[in-house]
């Protein structure tokens, strides 16, 4: 049997109006993405980040009556939303097929560095004797699919594969899905601390924790003004540069005497910017590594 997709382009703003619209009509799932591959870092606490232009989609089951269903759709947004007009709403049938399986398809396994994987649920690793971090996923906090998240887990691999990493402290600012801190610990880290200012970040993070058999107390999550003032041998920091540059201070308070730090999040025309940031804190700071147009800067505090 065919489906039935309505497909529109939205603002954050209208999203979740739109949604409850397509879910009126029947909708038997509702997709929200991305449609220009553009990452969501620190989301204000308590809030479920959208993209600038985000794609909203409903799918059904029920082929009948297209045009009165977008025309009650459209009398629906203008009796709640008057000011604005209603989005324009694309439609097309779509063969029948697995949807979950169709979706499972475009995330298999990656390799970050010499030792570490990132594997979804659903496969087996294709390395059984490799650091297999299992990770679905997600909406926002970071799966390893973007430049940011790869640059940082391939420098954690790197530090393990040099003895640098073994039974050290571990701390993530801005920890996201967990990701780094949970590949830190899998990588020989024996504690990892991993901060973030959104709920949902953090126990996104616990989760996935315990899907990778994580030791609870070997991950402390927190929110950053609960975080300590401890230094650590090891920091990473994968938000954006506009807060890497204005928490400088503070995160670069937190490399220990010759710990090492590395930051990411960062695009090509803002690495001198943020560099110059923490050289000012002390850090001796290394040549910038760049994927696809993101930065990675790592540095050192020198004892």
């Amino acid at each position: 049997m065919p489906w039935l997709q309505l497909k529109a382009h939205v603002p954050p703003e209208q999203a979740e109006l739109l949604e409850e619209l397509l879910l009126e009509e029947g909708a038997t799932a509702i997709g929200l993405q991305d449609a220009h591959d553009d990452p969501v870092f620190e989301p204000e606490r308590g809030t479920t980040p959208l993209w600038q232009d985000t794609v909203v989609t409903g799918l059904y089951d029920d082929l009948e009556g297209i045009d009165a269903m977008l025309a009650r759709i459209e009398a629906a947004w203008s009796e709640q939303v008057p000011d604005e007009p209603c989005p324009s709403i694309d439609y097309e049938l779509l063969a029948d097929r697995d949807w979950e399986r169709e979706w499972m398809k475009d995330f298999t396994p990656l390799r970050m560095g010499e030792r570490l994987w990132i594997v979804p649920s659903w496969h087996e690793p294709p390395e059984s004797d490799a650091v297999n971090l299992i990770l679905d996923p997600g909406l926002a906090f970071g799966t390893g699919t973007h430049p940011t998240t790869a640059l940082c887990l391939k420098w954690l691999d790197g530090l393990a594969v040099s003895g640098q990493l073994a039974s050290q402290s571990v701390l993530d600012i801005g920890c996201g899905s967990g990701i780094l801190a949970i590949a830190a610990l899998k990588l020989g880290a024996a504690h990892a601390d991993g901060t973030d200012i959104d709920p949902q970040a953090l126990q996104a993070s616990r989760e996935n924790a315990e899907r990778n058999q994580i030791d609870e107390t070997a991950l402390t999550l927190c929110y950053p003004e609960q975080l300590a003032k401890s230094r650590y041998p090891i920091v990473t920091a994968n938000i954006l540069a506009g807060p890497l540059i204005e928490l400088a201070s503070t995160i670069a308070g937190h490399v220990a005497p010759g710990g090492r730090i590395a930051l990411s999040g960062i695009l090509a025309n803002q690495a001198d910017d943020v560099m110059q940031a923490y050289q000012q804190e002390g850090l001796s700071m290394d040549t910038p590594v760049m994927q696809e147009g993101w930065v990675r800067l790592t540095g050192q505090r020198i004892a």
